[in-house]
């Protein structure tokens, strides 16, 4: 799905710049906790600061930022690092340019997990084996770290039943005995555990230390054609983020301004880090366990040829 797009790839330097030389630049991104620091980096001027005028569009999710970015329908994108791993392998020139939110790496204190209800027989990550689990995307991030949850416990990953379903719709699905077990993140992390939901594995810790989840990126096209918007734009949202880190009682405002999560779900909400420096070690073992598990279909990811 990736390729029939990237070949038709046109899109200009920018989305404009209008006479007092500022750049109009689109994102890419997925209205979820995850990209708070853009939008607070917005309010506080961190883009305008550097001469962009940055504005954010709704994306169904990676697969659909993707062909965005590089059609020039946005100049950067917001994608999990699985993702963007599959449009390597399928030669989609794009660049990561800075971080994009990470694992907290603290067991049962992450903004992910795999939760089942309070009176399932299942206890650990082991006992996930053969069961029905529903992830928001088949063959991508969520299954990839769901089945190192279940190895590192001891179980045998390889018979889970695994079922695609949007995270907004997990929560009900999990009540209602449609799935064993759902992975979800914020803000339906905390839907479930109100509801008595139980924590049984954190996916992400389990994956790597301080996993780089998900990051900011670019087309290979721009990041040749404007070097010095990628630059700027990369200082911006750096910035951004490591202001997002120091101030989470913002965050959980700006939070209410692009979802729909009510401000007592805001204010309980468990936080991802947002560190500015894309962890390398991390993106190669999920290229890795990606392989193994057949997320490339036969290809292996070359991560450097993505990052910055």
């Amino acid at each position: 799905m990736f390729t029939a797009t990237a070949c038709g790839s046109s899109g200009g330097s920018s989305g404009g710049t209008d006479s007092d030389g500022v750049d109009q630049v689109k994102v890419g991104v997925i209205p979820i906790v995850d990209v708070a620091p853009i939008y607070l980096g917005k309010e506080k001027g961190f883009f305008k600061n550097r001469k962009i005028e940055v504005s954010m569009e709704a994306g169904q999710g990676g697969a659909a930022i993707v062909p965005g970015v590089v059609s020039g329908q946005f100049q950067f994108g917001f994608s999990n690092m699985t993702s963007l791993l599959i449009a390597q392998t399928k030669n989609v020139p794009i660049k990561t340019v800075a971080a994009g939110v990470a694992s907290t790496g603290e067991q049962g204190k992450d903004f992910g997990a795999v939760m089942v209800k309070a009176d399932s027989p299942i206890k650990t990550a082991a006992d996930l084996a053969g069961k029905k689990i529903s992830v928001n995307t088949l063959k991508n991030i969520g299954d990839t770290t769901v089945r190192e949850s279940v190895r590192k416990a001891g179980g045998d990953p390889k018979n889970i039943n695994f079922v695609e379903m949007p995270f907004p719709n997990a929560p009900a699905a999990l009540q209602e005995g449609q799935v064993d077990a759902s992975w979800v993140v914020e803000p339906q992390l905390s839907e479930v555990k109100a509801a008595g939901g139980r924590l049984v594995a954190s996916n992400f810790v389990d994956a790597a230390p301080n996993l780089t989840v998900a990051a900011y990126f670019t087309s290979a096209k721009l990041a040749g054609e404007d070097a010095d918007l990628v630059k700027r734009f990369t200082e911006a949202i750096n910035e951004s983020m490591t202001y997002a880190d120091a101030h989470p009682d913002e965050v959980r405002t700006i939070l209410g301004t692009y979802t729909k999560i009510d401000e007592k779900t805001r204010g309980e909400l468990m936080l991802p880090k947002w560190p500015t420096q894309i962890n390398q070690a991390s993106v190669e073992t999920l290229a890795k366990l990606g392989t193994d598990d057949g997320i490339f279909d036969g290809a292996t990811p070359d991560v450097a040829k993505i990052l910055p």
